[in-house]
């Protein structure tokens, strides 16, 4: 990954000034937040064209000849965006998506009036019926990035979802709560992110049977995460997968290049429950 140019002079400074193991840990943490500073400006000229919900496939006629169109051997892929955002985070993603193969992605918007994490897993339930429905597919997979990732696993865990959700990636998603920013407490549903709270206590409830692969990508360096380790799935009855992302903070997830090769591998590859609990991986993009 490059730096912008403006940090490449303080660079030597840095160097000169810190030990060599502080220094390499800071020149790190520098890229990363300049890397998200970028982001962030993108992202917030962005934001305005993601603000509407996307246009839904026209249904096709009743009696229309469907037998001469190719289907999909991949199930559609439903991107789910975190606090405060909307679809428009996924752009990166959805064109790294399309270019591999996967044509049929749809994303939801949930509105940043939402409260509650559980009224969310609803919406985001009868979305997926829709999907489903439209397409004629069984399952779909699913992309959350932050918050998105916790209404999804809801979704799955605690509303019937594993029979629809084939493979859950979860992108730098407080599983295990977060404590960062306790001046945000004053939104119900940053209270619901918090570790011990109500909705957390649930997905931590026994889960047998529960079909649904999950693949949680987090960042070494996500400033949203305290702990870090917070957006690792830790379920004895889950099969999930955690990916160590080295280098890249929170925004950047669902943006850079590398992780979206990850996610891709991710939603091609279908492993079994004893494989899942045995793979462990680690990605660096710095």
């Amino acid at each position: 990954m490059k730096v912008t140019g403006a940090v490449l002079p303080f660079l030597p400074l840095c160097r000169r000034l810190l030990p060599s193991r502080l220094a390499g840990l800071s020149l790190a943490l520098l890229k990363a937040t300049a890397l998200e500073l970028a982001i962030l400006a993108g992202h917030v000229l962005l934001y305005p064209s993601g603000i509407a919900q996307e246009r839904r496939p026209v249904p096709q006629l009743p009696g229309q000849d469907t037998a001469q169109l190719p289907t999909e051997t991949n199930p559609p892929v439903v991107l789910l965006h975190g606090f405060i955002d909307n679809r428009s985070v996924f752009v990166l993603l959805r064109r790294s998506l399309a270019q591999h193969g996967r044509h049929q992605v749809e994303s939801l918007n949930y509105s940043p009036l939402t409260c509650d994490i559980r009224t969310a897993a609803e919406l985001l339930g009868r979305h997926i019926e829709g999907i489903c429905e439209r397409t004629g597919s069984r399952q779909v997979d699913v992309v959350g990035h932050s918050l998105g990732g916790l209404i999804a696993r809801y979704y799955v865990q605690c509303l019937g979802g594993d029979l629809r959700v084939r493979t859950l990636v979860t992108l730098g998603t407080p599983h295990s709560g977060t404590r960062v920013v306790p001046l945000a407490n004053a939104h119900p549903i940053v209270r619901q992110m918090r570790p011990g709270s109500p909705v957390l206590e649930e997905l931590a409830r026994p889960a047998p049977g529960c079909r649904t692969h999950f693949v949680s990508f987090w960042s070494d360096l996500d400033h949203l995460m305290d702990p870090l380790e917070t957006a690792c799935i830790d379920h004895p009855d889950l099969m999930a997968q955690n990916v160590r992302v080295t280098g890249i903070g929170h925004l950047a997830l669902p943006v850079h290049p590398a992780v979206a090769t990850g996610i891709r591998q991710a939603l091609d590859t279908a492993r079994t429950g004893a494989e899942a609990a045995t793979q462990a991986g680690g990605l660096t993009v710095a």
